[in-house]
């Protein structure tokens, strides 16, 4: 292989990552390693959460618990993991969420009086 070609694929295949994670920087930030346990504590001070699921760019499914910053990766598997998401929904990252119904307000039209 002639090596100005080597080196123009390189190029843009560095070109291509670094733009891809600016237009998407959530998507190459999947869990690689998850937690068969964790202890209470841990859950108590969880900040939010997401579900990664193992379809597309991240190939293991996990829950991914924010504190203080920082994030863990969980089994979803774990029974007291699955009792408190479902205590905490609210705390669910709202740009990870799909599929929820938005409430709409209704307006009231004032009726305007004839003199």
């Amino acid at each position: 292989m002639d090596a100005s070609l080597v080196t123009i694929l390189a190029i843009l295949a560095v070109t291509v990552t670094q733009t891809s994670e600016t237009l998407f920087p959530g998507a190459f930030s999947c869990c690689t390693k998850i937690s068969d346990e964790i202890p209470k504590g841990i859950l108590r001070r969880v900040e939010r959460f997401e579900i990664q699921k193992a379809d597309g760019l991240c190939h293991l499914e996990a829950v991914i618990l924010y504190i203080e910053g920082r994030k863990f990766c969980v089994s979803p598997q774990i029974r007291r993991v699955k009792k408190w998401m479902k205590k905490n929904k609210h705390k669910t990252s709202r740009k990870k969420t799909h599929g929820g119904r938005q409430r709409r307000t209704k307006i009231i039209k004032k009726k305007e009086k004839k003199q």
